[in-house]
């Protein structure tokens, strides 16, 4: 099984047909997307993005009528959107998989977008990259698992991590100035476009939002 992530653009004055043909998929498409071995797979709008998450099975065995639609799915899409970044295209930054809960119910989602500021995607990367290193083999079983944070075009950033509730908990003070030190220099390098930080910094963002679950 593979991850995969992509980026679309929503052309303007179409968000609101965009989302409602996401709301409005065919069990026809639904069942070709899953014959072409997509699970879990969401779909995620703030402003103008909409980024897409999803798994999939490399064993699966489409058929031509399967390939066919999907194909044409796209090609009707692309009156109301464009892509960004197509699957299998964006750089994967961070990946923190742990015990991942098939479950749904027993998760919660953080999906989040930024904007990494010019020159500094390896920075972030290499911010990242330091916690995997620390982590080593260790398969955490929570509370982020599923976690992966996805860049395209060097610059726009999406991150998809599936919450375990059963480790919802009021922040530490200790945990609260880890994150503030954090979030602190992460804003050095990056321009947040959901509303994540916005208790640390006193902004105003929207709160991403999910179109569809297949």
């Amino acid at each position: 099984m593979k991850r995969e992530a992509f980026l679309l653009r929503i052309k303007p004055g179409k968000k609101d047909e965009f989302k409602a043909r996401l709301a409005n998929v065919s069990e026809e498409m639904k069942n070709a997307w899953k014959h072409m071995g997509y699970d879990n797979y969401s779909i995620w709008s703030v402003d103008d993005y909409a980024f897409g998450y999803r798994e999939v099975d490399e064993t699966a065995a489409p058929t031509e009528a399967d390939k066919a639609l999907c194909a044409e799915w796209i090609d009707k899409m692309s009156d109301v959107c464009e892509y960004i970044a197509k699957p299998g295209t964006m750089r994967l930054m961070y990946h923190c998989i742990g015990n991942v809960r098939k479950d749904k119910s027993l998760i919660r989602h953080r999906v989040f977008a930024t904007l990494i500021k010019p020159g500094c995607a390896d920075e972030y990367f290499n911010r990242h990259q330091a916690l995997v290193d620390a982590r080593g083999d260790e398969v955490p079983d929570g509370p982020e698992t599923n976690f992966t944070i996805w860049c395209a075009d060097g610059k726009y950033n999406f991150g998809y991590c599936e919450l375990v509730r059963s480790y919802d908990h009021e922040m530490t003070e200790e945990e609260r100035a880890s994150t503030v030190a954090w979030e602190t220099r992460q804003l050095g390098i990056m321009d947040w476009l959901t509303d994540d930080v916005d208790w640390m910094t006193g902004d105003k963002h929207p709160h991403i939002e999910k179109l569809f679950a297949l």
